[in-house]
């Protein structure tokens, strides 16, 4: 009896170990699809009204609601409330644009900003500024958690989101030259994007529009599911990975958004977007076949450095579709290309999350090579 007692005293705290996970689970799930159906609404509102009334009240407004879910957040671990308060600082903040309305503002801030011949460097700009900024919260942050706690950090997110605020309020210049007055609440936002892939201006960019709009999901949801699983793989059997060699890894995936910029305007002295595009598919899918056949921690490096110019088909793609529309639907088009990112990061946590346990007892890399195989579709399609 005496043998069996420490298992007995331990099956309490791993049934509640396990129903603590449980409960992580669902409510991550609950915030996520909140935030995601609240952004659906109002990206896709305030992105076309961007088109009339100017790209900082959609820049201004996102901002403002990011400060208040992180002071809902901040509230919620100094007065342990009830995690559903959580979801209540998601939708908020979803409903006033979230991430995803300030990506879309600032794609068409650049586009309104640059000539076609430069547009695509520009973008591949905004997205190494992307880069940067995740390379910087994810080492900075995580040795700041570890040391502080969660509460400081979060402190520096709501002062960077009212910084955000005041400069899109206060100093950032609009870039949309004809402004006109403009109802918010209208179904006529909707119906701009509607518009876009139904009845374009050009008859001939309809087709080019869903093509590139389905090349972009497949490489985001590629991106978002293999950057989910890299921790994990890195942490199994045979890599077996100390804290700190996860956070070298962490950087040099990161730094692929800064080899990619200097690697496509390298490429593009000599070379048209389109090829420099298809050099960066080569890249990732030789970059994602070697991760998924690494054992050893030499040939898992060696992988991320050969992502070195991954990151440069989404800028090629952001660029084509701004081209493809007026500089009056500059702000529809990024609306419905923020929502198309918000739904790839939904469908690759599904995907990529589910394939990797059950592919575990044949080949713990498949889900990257799955990915490589994902990736020939939209390199075929920018090829036509």
């Amino acid at each position: 009896m005496e043998a069996g007692s420490p298992r007995r005293s331990g099956e309490p705290s791993v049934a509640l170990s396990a129903e603590v996970e449980a409960l992580v689970s669902h409510w991550n799930l609950y915030i996520n699809l909140g935030g995601f159906f609240a952004c659906l609404f109002s990206v896709t509102l305030f992105g076309p009204w961007s088109d009339s009334v100017g790209r900082r009240p959609a820049l201004i407004l996102p901002a403002a609601g990011m400060a208040l879910q992180t002071g809902i957040y901040l509230l919620v671990m100094y007065l342990e409330l009830h995690v559903a308060f959580f979801l209540l600082g998601r939708i908020l903040s979803g409903l006033t644009g979230d991430y995803n309305l300030i990506l879309a503002s600032c794609f068409s801030y650049v586009a309104d900003t640059s000539e076609r011949r430069v547009r695509t460097f520009r973008v591949a700009i905004l997205e190494a500024c992307l880069g940067t900024a995740g390379m910087v919260a994810s080492i900075g942050g995580g040795q700041w958690r570890k040391a502080q706690g969660y509460i400081n950090p979060f402190w520096l997110a709501f002062a960077a989101s009212l910084a955000a605020t005041l400069y899109a309020a206060f100093f950032l210049r609009e870039s949309v030259k004809q402004k006109k007055e403009a109802k918010l609440f209208t179904l006529s936002h909707y119906k701009a994007v509607y518009r876009l892939y139904t009845a374009p201006e050009q008859p001939s960019s309809r087709w080019k529009l869903a093509l590139y709009s389905l090349a972009f999901f497949l490489i985001v949801t590629v991106h978002f599911g293999a950057k989910d699983l890299y921790v994990l793989y890195e942490l199994g059997f045979p890599l077996c990975w100390t804290s700190d060699l996860i956070g070298y890894g962490s950087a040099a995936s990161y730094l692929a958004y800064l080899s990619s910029l200097v690697g496509l305007r390298l490429l593009q002295l000599c070379l048209e977007d389109t090829w420099v595009a298809e050099l960066g598919f080569i890249s990732n899918i030789a970059g994602l076949v070697v991760i998924s056949l690494a054992t050893t921690t030499p040939l898992m490096f060696t992988g991320y450095g050969i992502l070195f110019l991954s990151m440069a088909p989404t800028p090629v793609i952001r660029s084509k579709l701004s081209k493809l529309v007026s500089e009056t639907e500059q702000g529809a088009l990024f609306a419905s290309v923020a929502c198309v990112q918000g739904l790839c990061s939904l469908v690759a946590t599904g995907v990529f999350n589910s394939l990797y346990p059950a592919t575990l007892h044949f080949m713990r890399g498949f889900p990257f090579l799955f990915g490589a195989i994902i990736l020939l579709i939209p390199a075929v399609i920018l090829g036509f």
